[in-house]
């Protein structure tokens, strides 16, 4: 890993062992990108890379006879109005009314190691010898404003991260009006995009594009999340990339609010990709000495196919993204008492239910919704965080206890950034409540948004927090957010800062985040948002993990998780079996299914295990010992590999493989069963071809295995015989196999 800079030709190339990105500084100041992809031998000039010619309609940033012309100029953070006709990655209004901008190089530094971005989330290391940074400082003389482009490479993965810092030296007063995280050109358009778009409960589902001449994007401003639409990710890959083959790029924004993620390709095939916060609805002013970070931008190459993209996201946020005590640890299995009892429920039924629960093996419960205020229905008590003692007349610290003395730890949900106008909080602060004055305050879910730019509302979140973190033996915290913002509007914020409103509500949340996790190391944080509408690298930095979607039916979670899977790792998902009929797809599937699926997850229940029969609470239990003894391999140490995609195949196969190749576990789902139908094969990936293993799968109760080598299992496939699958079930059937190295 290394950044080198080359006086002489003004270039500056990053690269480790699998990527390089060089950029040099233009004739006219600015910035350029050379190349980035696969990493290439350093030399101290790319100059011949850099390309002019005449065209008509090109305007000439440089005085004659230059030809330089931004348009056809590979920018790395272009702006509108000094000849490139695309699309900016900023706009800095002056006072004037100008937005024209030319932010020219002034000097650069480059350090080992990589800063904290705070109060942003963002990647970090925990040794300076793990990455090193570049920073770039460019001036725009006629503001007086400094810009500042940050790129840092690590040593282990092929990623860099680049985020873009403004900071205002002038005595007039600027206002961002689009400031972008980052943005990249390449030199032709053959490309796909791939992108994961959806709603709630069929959140990230694969969408895939050909690039065509314009713009194409997605991008949410939903306000309060990164929203279950669209997610802040998008990849570019050419044509005949594959899971296991090919180049791809992947981008991914460390931000949970509003996001645009854009590419455009010219008339001259040349494509640029940006991605950064919603320009629609902000803008930031800076006042003398002021200064403006944007969110950090995750880049990964790969020219191994989407596999190595993945693996290489998945490292990166399982050690340098995630946090705290819980970074680094296998989750506890869990049971979650929603889909058991909704809001019915007293003490006497959830100790019945955790009894069960211990009884199997369950290590953790978590009471969902309904414990606090009037919460007798999701009509009323959002903000009344006290407990309802009608419901556990010990209090939660009285349940806790209980719970904690049959050995389970105890969880609880809470949903802080929501409050019910049929509440104690919104009497007393109505105030609190996002709203625009004299305009009609829309509703969704019977429950508004609370103000989080307030620091009087944060501070109230933390101490009914804190009161009941400290007062209970609570190991778990679900923290779900049920709705997005309407009516934006600051009523602390004066009318030229109300731009800034959204992007501070998210910094709002991150700064509650940050408060708690702190104070609270030792307690499991999980989001939630109406399942998925808020997973993304910016809340995993404080929760590690995140409900993947409120749909928990088996068929529907091959599609949820393989999606989330091309960017987010395997013990980012919360991942339970629930009850049959499924509550959103009101569908049956073997109960070895819900498990096999849940498996590449967190995993847990969300039932009444007292309402399965004898031979389904065996079967638990043996789920939940198979869990105990693989999730170390599945969670934490392991790399996933998709193999046959549930969006292609009526078919989905998914493994994890051990870093060394010792030990794998793989999923292989059929959705429909056939009649009279073909041979099947399932071609395993990642292991060593040399290897001796023993596969090990479970059919109806029934233990088989066989022994071959890692080149015959990947190369040749494991024989799935068609009764097997009909004996787990037929429709929706799941086989299990474990892999183990022969000594």
């Amino acid at each position: 890993m290394s950044v080198v800079f080359h006086e002489a030709s003004k270039t500056f190339h990053l690269f480790n062992k699998e990527v390089s990105y060089v950029i040099s500084v233009l004739a006219n100041g600015g910035i350029e990108n050379l190349y980035y992809g696969k990493v290439i031998k350093d030399r101290d000039s790319f100059a011949h890379h850099h390309e002019e010619v005449g065209r008509s309609h090109m305007a000439v940033c440089v005085e004659e006879p230059g030809i330089l012309a931004r348009h056809y100029v590979r920018d790395e953070y272009p702006s509108y109005g000094t000849g490139d006709f695309r699309s900016p990655a900023y706009t800095v209004l002056q006072e004037n009314g100008s937005r024209i901008s030319e932010y020219k190089y002034v000097s650069h530094n480059i350090t080992k190691g990589k800063p904290s971005l705070a109060p942003l989330p963002s990647t970090y290391v925990e040794n300076d010898s793990e990455a090193e940074t570049l920073e770039i400082t460019l001036t725009d003389c006629v503001t007086s404003t400094d810009m500042v482009l940050s790129y840092t490479i690590y040593a282990d993965y092929p990623v860099i991260t680049r985020h873009t810092r403004f900071n205002h030296k002038g005595e007039k007063p600027v206002v961002l009006q689009r400031a972008l995280s980052f943005a990249v050109d390449f030199l032709d358009m053959n490309y796909e995009m791939l992108h994961f778009s959806g709603a709630w409960a069929r959140e990230r589902y694969i969408k895939k594009r050909k690039l065509e001449m314009g713009i194409q994007s997605v991008g949410t401003a939903t306000g309060t999340g990164s929203g279950a639409d669209h997610n802040p990710f998008i990849a570019l890959s050419r044509p005949e990339t594959t899971e296991s083959s090919g180049e791809v790029y992947g981008f991914n924004l460390v931000y949970s609010g509003n996001f645009l993620a854009q590419v455009e390709v010219s008339t001259f095939d040349m494509t640029r990709v940006m991605l950064g916060i919603h320009p629609e609805g902000f803008s930031w002013k800076l006042e003398t000495g002021e200064s403006f970070v944007t969110p950090e931008a995750v880049l990964v190459y790969s020219n191994n196919g989407y596999n190595a993209m993945s693996q290489a996201f998945h490292d990166l946020y399982r050690k340098h993204l995630m946090q705290g005590e819980w970074k680094d640890k296998a989750r506890p299995i869990l049971l979650n008492n929603w889909e058991a009892t909704y809001f019915n429920f007293n003490e006497e039924k959830l100790i019945k239910i955790a009894s069960k629960a211990k009884e199997v093996g369950v290590e953790l419960f978590v009471l969902d919704d309904g414990w606090f205020g009037a919460r007798d229905d999701d009509y009323r008590g959002l903000g009344d965080w006290f407990v309802n003692t009608k419901k556990l007349p010990s209090g939660v610290s009285g349940l806790a206890d209980k719970i904690e003395a049959m050995g389970l730890k105890f969880g609880i949900w809470v949903e802080l950034e929501m409050v019910n106008k049929d509440s104690d909080l919104y009497r007393n602060h109505p105030d609190w409540l996002i709203g625009t004055p004299d305009r009609f305050e829309c509703h969704s879910r019977h429950q508004h948004v609370l103000d989080m730019t307030r620091d009087d509302v944060v501070d109230y979140l933390y101490d009914c927090m804190d009161k009941l973190l400290s007062g209970a033996k609570i190991s778990y915290i679900k923290w779900d957010m049920n709705r997005y913002m309407t009516e934006p509007f600051g009523r602390q914020l004066p009318a030229d800062r109300q731009g800034e409103f959204m992007h501070r509500y998210i910094l709002g949340v991150y700064k509650l985040y940050d408060k708690l996790t702190k104070k609270f190391p030792h307690v499991l944080f999980e989001s939630c948002a109406s399942g998925g509408a808020r997973f993304d690298p910016g809340i995993l930095h404080y929760a590690p993990q995140t409900w993947t979607s409120d749909d928990t039916d088996a068929n529907e979670r091959t599609k949820i998780q393989y999606g989330t899977s091309y960017m987010y790792p395997v013990v980012s998902m919360g991942s339970h079996v629930s009850a049959v009929p499924n509550h959103q797809m009101h569908r049956n599937t073997p109960i070895s299914t819900r498990a096999a699926v849940a498996y590449f997850g967190t995993f847990g229940y969300e039932l009444d295990l007292n309402l399965l029969s004898d031979e389904e609470i065996e079967a638990v239990k043996s789920q939940v010992k198979f869990m105990k003894e693989h999730r170390e391999l599945i969670q934490m140490k392991g790399d996933f590999y998709r193999i046959l995609s549930p969006f292609e195949h009526n078919d989905t196969a998914w493994t994890v493989v051990a870093k060394d190749k010792s030990e794998a576990v793989a999923m292989y789902y059929q959705r429909l069963n056939k009649i009279n139908a073909s041979f099947l094969r399932f071609k395993l990936l990642g292991l060593c071809p040399d290897t001796h293993y023993e596969v090990t799968y479970e059919i109806a109760g029934k233990t088989k295995s066989f022994k071959a080598y890692g080149d015959e299992l990947m190369y040749m496939g494991i024989p799935v015989d068609r009764e097997d699958l009909n004996a787990m079930g037929g429709d929706f059937a799941a086989i299990i196999y474990v892999i183990k190295k022969i000594d």
